[in-house]
């Protein structure tokens, strides 16, 4: 398989837990925004972890896509009883052992973009990692302060990046669209293949 048919993965990082008030307003933002990445035939990558990923893999894993997780632990037995993390709706788990930083950066470097949601602090952090990679990424706007807080934190570096490579939308087919054109355009040109 050459690089030009390769399927697009798309990483997205939000909130590993939830406020009980806000649950259900973003539980099917996360759902929809899951069906449209597997509708786009796009490889899921998350976090292994409860929260807005995992509800973004149950919606992929219902129209059939493709969810693999990356978790903090060694492996399943301290995935379950050390971090208490879930295993539903992924179909491989790759447990990293190096703790949420190290499991995060993996899953950044490995995905061609990446999509943040509704987020809690680690979702900062998360950000900047991702960031630091250089690849596209999106930032789904919605009934939450995460798009607010991380277009805020951008306008101090507008000189510093291509700005071309984030993208603030709250169409999440329109968001997810736009990130594949530019994942296909980034590895055309780092293979140098037409797109």
């Amino acid at each position: 398989m050459d690089a030009s048919s390769k399927k697009i993965s798309l990483s997205v990082y939000g909130a590993r837990t939830s406020q009980y008030s806000r649950s259900f307003d973003y539980i099917e933002d996360a759902n929809r925004l899951g069906e449209i990445i597997a509708e786009q035939n796009c490889i899921l990558t998350i976090s292994a972890s409860t929260g807005f990923p995992f509800w973004v893999a149950k919606g992929a894993s219902a129209k059939g896509g493709q969810v693999i997780g990356f978790s903090p632990a060694t492996n399943e037995e301290e995935h379950h009883q050390v971090y208490h993390l879930p295993t539903k709706y992924m179909d491989m788990i790759i447990y990293s052992g190096f703790g949420f930083v190290g499991a995060n950066l993996l899953l950044s470097r490995s995905s061609d973009a990446i999509i943040f949601g509704y987020g809690g602090a680690e979702t900062i952090h998360d950000f900047w990692v991702a960031f630091q990679e250089n690849k596209p990424i999106g930032i789904l706007r919605g009934d939450w302060d995460t798009d607010e807080i991380l277009f805020n934190l951008l306008k101090d570096y507008e000189g510093e990046f291509d700005q071309s490579r984030i993208i603030f939308d709250n169409d999440p087919k329109r968001l997810v669209q736009q990130l594949i054109k530019r994942a296909k355009k980034n590895r055309a040109q780092a293979y140098q293949i037409s797109s």
